[in-house]
């Protein structure tokens, strides 16, 4: 499985952005989805995570209320819609899947996409 990310990009405070992030081919055996981003000089963080079947999402304290993770399951796709950003929000965004249940693990996952940059300016 190959996942592509994209959307990332500028963004001011208090602005919004929507991430992208599509799968190649949909196994059968692929259950989550997930968002991570990492920061230089720090390690990858949990942002969010979805599982296909149910939709049943799971997301960090730090960015809910702002950020919702979605899924088209037809297009082998999820999105991160991300609202109320702060320039603490600034990263790398990198999509994610793996098999079995829901994780906020980064080792857990077996498959990333290549990331995509959101800086939000102050």
């Amino acid at each position: 499985v190959q996942l592509q990310a994209s959307g990332g990009g500028l963004v001011q405070a208090g602005g919004s952005l929507r991430l992208s992030c599509a799968a190649s081919a949909r196994t059968s055996n692929i259950a989550i989805m997930g968002w991570f981003r990492q920061v230089p000089g720090k390690e990858r963080e949990f942002v969010t995570a979805i599982r296909w079947s149910s939709g049943f999402a799971i997301t960090a304290d730090s960015v809910k209320g702002r950020f919702t993770i979605s899924r088209d399951n037809a297009k082998n796709a999820v999105y991160l819609r991300m609202n109320s950003l702060k320039p603490e929000d600034t990263a790398v965004y990198y999509c994610a899947a793996r098999r079995g249940l829901t994780s906020y693990r980064a080792e857990d996952y077996e498959y990333w996409g290549q990331g995509t940059l959101v800086t939000v300016s102050s």
